[in-house]
């Protein structure tokens, strides 16, 4: 009996090689082609959420068929090239965000065609494998020890998040994680110029948010050290129990980077975990010029960084180092019957709060080797000397005033030249003044900044992590700060 031969399966969303491969040519035409053209492009559209949504057709329903893949591509490359804003335009200093390097582009493109699921490294062996990599060169960049443990995550916080749970683990006692908090008041300590996110990690972990410690800043907003020891002090005698210092290698309003040594020093003093968010600064330390400022990084028990803002990769892109790479088994490892994934390797569900992992690193470990060493600390450099020009060009216009500048930060606000900027009855208007300005400054689209609030005083802030800036393009932001300013005050004065 002669067998039947076997239909072959159709699917939806199989393309033929040929129909992929002319998709993908198309693509990236049109990317390189967008690439070349940010200069000249505006930062943002400035278009209202009504304006997004009547582009995107946003009340349309699911479609009941299907559309030609070449044809959806072409339309949602027009939807993303013609209505966002462009964190790699050479005049996107809005916030620590990079424009993503084209290696990490492509990177992105190659780790989606292998899929590896980064829980277990059996389900991801050579994703694991250059993960694990990367890790250690991000640690040998600076110069933190290079046999530490860690993972990447989504961003910041969530680097953040895993020192920080790694310390409530480490020293928040035995039987924490099996009985939880217990009665005891933990408490976590760090500068009031402490991200958002020490929030967040004391609320996720069942802590509250009034177990945080802010200790007073200097006029530099470094933390004041003695401040923290009195703190800590009087908290034992309380009867409390600290487990966690953050030390700040970088803060995102103005840079600032807390003397590290010696927060090392007081943390070993009471027992306490030493963290260091350094996601937005910790990178300079591999510039030669800034690496004094990073000493004792090194003795931190975990340290956060961020690849997506210094090392210019593609979002999403954290990672979070622990010196001893057990602490975090500590803090997350379970193996219930049905994990059969051996410990004869890294599997990063033991490490961390995700099973299901995508290939993050893939991007990094490509510019890391493009780049090396030496060329990612000549861009830091660059963006920090850039920084510096943009503060002294400020400084030099009558009607302006330069505020602070720290790694690739500066802050200045606009002063109309006939207000006297010491007078405290003004001072309500010079803050709702620059707001305004800076609203009108993003929607305009020839430059983004965001803003900081020093002092009391509302800030313009520019921060530069973008390797497509340049001397040009700093040194003209006073005469547009100054040209919308005074249209905005002589709206505001009629």
């Amino acid at each position: 009996m002669q067998q039947a031969k076997k239909e072959a399966r159709r699917s939806a969303l199989a393309m033929p090689a040929e129909e992929f491969r002319n998709a993908g040519h198309r693509l990236v035409d049109r990317i390189a082609d967008f690439i070349d053209s940010l200069p000249q492009r505006p930062v943002t559209t400035g278009e209202s959420p009504s304006e997004i949504r009547e582009a995107l057709d946003a009340g349309r329903g699911l479609p009941e068929s299907g559309t030609d893949a070449g044809a959806l591509i072409d339309r949602a490359a027009n939807l993303m090239f013609d209505h966002s804003l462009f964190n790699a335009h050479p005049r996107f200093w809005g916030y620590v965000t990079s424009g993503a390097a084209p290696i990490g582009m492509l990177a992105e493109f190659l780790g989606a065609a292998a899929n590896p699921n980064c829980g277990a490294w059996l389900l991801s062996p050579m994703a694991s494998e250059i993960e694990g990599q990367t890790i250690r060169w991000i640690a040998e960049m600076l110069n933190y020890p290079a046999d530490c443990g860690g993972l990447f995550v989504s961003g910041g916080n969530m680097a953040n998040i895993v020192g920080f749970l790694a310390g409530r683990a480490a020293k928040g006692g035995t039987e924490l994680r099996s009985k939880g908090v217990d009665g005891k008041r933990l408490r976590a300590y760090c500068s009031s110029e402490t991200h958002t996110w020490i929030q967040k990690a004391a609320d996720i972990a069942g802590l509250g948010t009034e177990s945080v410690r802010w200790i007073a800043v200097h006029k530099d907003f470094r933390i004041d050290v003695e401040a923290l020891r009195k703190k800590i002090r009087e908290d034992v005698e309380a009867g409390d129990k600290p487990f966690l210092v953050v030390g700040n290698a970088g803060t995102v309003s103005t840079g600032a980077v807390d003397p590290l040594i010696e927060i090392a020093g007081v943390c070993r003093e009471f027992d306490v975990w030493f963290h260091v968010d350094g996601a937005y600064g910790a990178m300079a330390a591999a510039a030669p010029d800034a690496a004094a400022m990073f000493v004792g990084l090194d003795e931190a028990d975990s340290l956060a960084v961020d690849p997506h803002k210094w090392l210019y990769a593609p979002l999403e892109a954290g990672c979070a180092l622990v010196r001893d790479v057990s602490k975090l088994r500590d803090a997350f490892s379970y193996h219930p019957a049905y994990y059969h994934f051996g410990v004869q390797a890294t599997n990063y569900f033991d490490l961390g709060p995700q099973n299901s992992r995508g290939f993050r690193a893939l991007k990094v470990w490509l510019a890391l080797q493009q780049v090396g060493r030496e060329g990612y600390a000549e861009m830091i450099a660059d963006d920090m000397r850039l920084s510096r020009a943009m503060y002294e060009s400020v400084s030099k216009h009558s009607e302006l005033e330069a505020m602070t500048q720290g790694l690739s930060i500066a802050t200045f606000r606009y002063v109309p030249a006939d207000l006297d900027r010491s007078d405290a009855k003004i001072a309500d208007y010079l803050n709702e003044l620059n707001q305004e300005l800076l609203t009108r400054l993003q929607q305009g689209g020839e430059a983004y900044l965001s803003n900081a609030v020093i002092g009391g005083r509302y800030a313009l802030r520019a921060c530069i992590v973008n390797f497509r800036t340049t001397l040009e393009d700093v040194e003209g932001v006073p005469e547009l700060v100054v040209r919308i300013g005074k249209q905005v005050d002589g709206e505001r004065r009629k």
